[in-house]
This record gives structure tokens, C-alpha cells and sequence, in this order.
């Protein structure tokens, strides 16, 4: 049984990422392959990738989901929209002095009135005067993560995207694509590697911190995500033939992962699917669909330091990362990236 503390480590704070690199695919990337870590550039990705296997990206986009405002009392609030619900209804975590009474209005950038509904734990129901992705790409602000200490700037609003980002509906960025770019993707394709999308609208509570020590009592936030018939046809096809499916980020992962295991419960081949998911992978997870993952450096005690722990191997993880501090990598959404492959 493994406890919180087994992925606990000790990050120099100064390796924490607080900006972008100006060019996408210069960052570095650690290729962990069992025992063996070599240092590369993430440019040389392609390389590293057989003619035939599959890369799957997270296409979702980040809304500009914070807001402050005030109270009709005049208290001050901050908003952060954590999923749109309709046209004009979206849930969303609220930070006031005093928690808000359903049916009382607040004041966002100074521009626009919302209702408080219901109360979804933890979140608050708001209603909006007008098409919520409207008001919120006009008024609100991007939602960095919180370990980045400066506010989101115009920079921020290119780089914290990914140049693939399609569907709105994210508060925070599937951070392993960031490190892709055109001139990225058209060596892919010149060597044969295929792509394809889904989505899933990553949630705050991809920053929620693990509080209990067995963390078999962890209970994740749910997140929607949409495997396209198409996606699954493709691999069905690359499996076929020997080929490996490559996710881009663990948001992919979790995405094709829990489909899969959906899938398998229920006594059925792997099928487009809608849904929320909740899925927890931990040390131990029997892995259906996914064979190499590109990600990024996780928070100490992070469900995400979990998810690669399992994919790739306790010990694995712990001397990449050990290598990677010791090699000054940088960490979290700006930092380096690894790509891991799956120790069955």
C-alpha cells in the first residue's frame, strides 16, 4: 500500500518554471527508457518516434476563467469559472469573506452581473447576463497556475495555450503540447508519425493537493472529455499493425485510459465515448491503451507524480527525477518535459 509520502521530494524552489521559453521546442526533454535517462531537446522528439505510431493531443483551449469582483454588499470576491454547464450557466469556485447567498448578484470586472444558483459542491451555479464564452473571453483573466508568481500577461495568453487548442472549456492548459510547434509538427509528418485529438476540459482540481495519507481515500474532481469514434478506429488500427500510441500529457492519458477501462468493466471493445471521469491511476493500474507518454515534471505529492509512477515505474520515476533536479530541468506548466515509456 502506498502512502502520500512515497511521493514526496525535495524541489529547489528556483527550478519551479515562472515564464515560457520564447521557442516552444527548445525546452529540454529527459527520454526514460527503464534504467536509462538521456538528456535531449525536446526538438529531437521526432527522432525518437517510429513511422506509424500515434500521437494523441488534448485539443481543449483555456478559458480566460478568473474574475474579480464585488458583492452587492460591496465584499470583494474572486471568481474562478471551473466549467460552462449551458449557454449562459457555468459552475465556478467563489473566494469571498463570506460565502454567497443563492439569488444574490455579483459584479465581474466591473462589466456584467451574475446570479448565484445552486450549490454544486464546491462550486456555486452562476448565471449570466449573456453567452457565457463571450463575456468570459472579453472580460476575463487567464488563470495561471498558482505556483506561477506573476500575473497573466499578454505573453502568457499566446504561450499558455496550445497552438493546437480548439475546444473552449479548460481553467488550465494540457502543459506537455505546449512544447510543440509548426515547424515541430511538420517533422512529425515527414517521418510518418501520425497525429490525432481529443478532449478534456482540464479542471481546477488538477491543482487540488492530496491531503490524506492513504491515498486510496483521495477522491479526484471529474472532468468531461470526448473520445471521437475516429481516435478510436485509428487506434484500434496502430495496435494492429504493432505500432505504439504515444499521449501527449496526462490529460490524454486519463482521457483514453478511462474509456478504456469503462469499456473493459462494462464487456466491450473500446468505443467513442462522452462522459465525466474521475479515474485515479496510482501504482499498481493495469494500463489498456497507452504505451509512451509525453509530460511534463508534477508537483511533489501530486496525483499526476502518481499517475507516471505507475506508468513508468516507482523507481524509475524516482532516479529521473532525482537526474532531473541534479540537472537543473525545469519543472511544472513552463518547465521541461520527459517522455516515458510504459513498464509493464
Amino acid at each position: 500500500m502506498f502512502t502520500l509520502s512515497d511521493f514526496d521530494f525535495n524541489l529547489p524552489p528556483e527550478l519551479i518554471a515562472q515564464s515560457a521559453l520564447a521557442e516552444r521546442s527548445a525546452s529540454r526533454l529527459l527520454e526514460v527508457t527503464g534504467g536509462t535517462l538521456v538528456d535531449r531537446r525536446f526538438s529531437e522528439l521526432p527522432g525518437l518516434i517510429d513511422a506509424g505510431d500515434l500521437l494523441v493531443f488534448n485539443d481543449t483551449k483555456v478559458l480566460k476563467a478568473r474574475f474579480f469582483g464585488q458583492k452587492a454588499s460591496g465584499g470583494r470576491v474572486e471568481v474562478l469559472v471551473e466549467r460552462l454547464t449551458g449557454a449562459t450557466t457555468a459552475l465556478a469556485q467563489i473566494r469571498a469573506s463570506k460565502s454567497p447567498v443563492e439569488g444574490t448578484t455579483i459584479r465581474l470586472a466591473d462589466a456584467f452581473d451574475v446570479t448565484v444558483g445552486e450549490r454544486v459542491e464546491p462550486f456555486y451555479t452562476l448565471h449570466f447576463p449573456a453567452e457565457c464564452l463571450t463575456l468570459i473571453e472579453q472580460y476575463g483573466r487567464l488563470p495561471l497556475p498558482p505556483y506561477i508568481e506573476h500575473d497573466a500577461d499578454a505573453y502568457d495568453e499566446t504561450r499558455y495555450q496550445t497552438v493546437y487548442a480548439a475546444n473552449p472549456g479548460a481553467v488550465a492548459a494540457p502543459t506537455a503540447g505546449l512544447h510543440f510547434d509548426d515547424a515541430l509538427f511538420a517533422e512529425l509528418e515527414k517521418r510518418g508519425v501520425e497525429r490525432a485529438t481529443l478532449t478534456l476540459h482540464v479542471g481546477a482540481g488538477t491543482f487540488q493537493p492530496v491531503r490524506v495519507e492513504n491515498i486510496a481515500e483521495h477522491k479526484m474532481h471529474s472532468e468531461w472529455y470526448d473520445l471521437p469514434q475516429s481516435l478510436v478506429d485509428r487506434i484500434a488500427a496502430v495496435k494492429a499493425r504493432g505500432n505504439k500510441v504515444i499521449a501527449v500529457g496526462t490529460t490524454s492519458m486519463r482521457a483514453l485510459e478511462a474509456a478504456a477501462r469503462d469499456a473493459a468493466e462494462a464487456g466491450r471493445p473500446l468505443s467513442a465515448t462522452q462522459a465525466e471521469t474521475d479515474i485515479f491511476i496510482t501504482p499498481g493500474y493495469a494500463f489498456r491503451v497507452v504505451d509512451r507518454l509525453v509530460t511534463n515534471f508534477h508537483l511533489p505529492k501530486s496525483t499526476l507524480l502518481m499517475l507516471v509512477s505507475a506508468f513508468a515505474g516507482m523507481d524509475t520515476i524516482r532516479d529521473a527525477y532525482r537526474h532531473a533536479i541534479e540537472q537543473k530541468y525545469r519543472f511544472f506548466s513552463y518547465g521541461d518535459a520527459m517522455l516515458l515509456t510504459r513498464r509493464d
